[in-house]
């Protein structure tokens, strides 16, 4: 069921992973660990400033953890941010730091998004995040601005679109990408999402987006 909230139609939302660091290079799970960007994120972030800066953002909102922030602040955004806890990563907790394929050692057919981290955060507590943060989020107007991470972001998509949490399994998203949530052109109800994870070297020419070349 989608989030009750009322909708007005004229919200877009840009939802951005934040760009690269030494574990989501690795495939390890990451959520209260503070990692900086690598030098190679801080070039990924760097590229998104064409796209970003120039928009006209009625709101920007990040995460808390560090390589959120420092993406918002390379990306030109910085300066017009404010903090939004509810945009954290899920916690992994005891999974903190392990791959996938280091916790289906010991638990072979473990799902984040049927089991949840013990530890750390079950799926039904993700999804209520989410929903707190779009209750909120329906009430602001113009663009949005995001900044987070991989998981929660996905978590997002799916309650945003009025889907189950588990449902996020179907969405991938890369560091450094940017995706839109918004409405389907003339609904002021119909919620959609217009862009999915995409990079910016995809974004030149896009409607979305007033391109301004460094």
């Amino acid at each position: 069921m989608k989030t009750n909230c009322p909708d007005s139609g004229t919200l877009k939302i840009y939802l951005i992973r934040h760009a690269e660091t030494e574990w989501s290079l690795s495939g390890q799970h990451t959520s209260r660990t503070d990692l900086p960007l690598t030098c190679h994120g801080e070039e990924m972030a760097l590229e998104l400033k064409p796209f970003l800066a120039p928009m006209d953002f009625s709101t920007v909102l990040t995460s808390p953890k560090l390589r959120a922030r420092k993406t918002c602040e390379i990306a030109g955004l910085g300066e017009r941010s404010e903090i939004e806890l509810d945009l954290a990563e899920w916690n992994y907790g005891y999974y903190e730091g392990l791959s996938s394929s280091e916790i289906r050692h010991t638990r072979w057919a473990w799902s984040v998004w049927r089991h949840g981290c013990p530890g750390g955060d079950s799926p039904s507590f993700t999804s209520d995040r989410a929903d707190r943060l779009i209750a909120r989020l329906c009430r602001l107007t113009g663009n949005v601005a995001l900044f987070s991470h991989g998981q929660f972001s996905r978590v997002l998509a799916a309650r945003w679109l009025g889907l189950p949490s588990r449902e996020g399994r179907h969405f991938t998203m890369d560091p450094a990408s940017v995706s839109i949530l918004g409405y389907e052109s003339g609904s002021t109800s119909q919620r959609v999402i217009s862009l999915w994870n995409a990079l910016p070297n995809s974004l030149v020419g896009s409607e979305h987006f007033e391109f301004s070349r460094p």
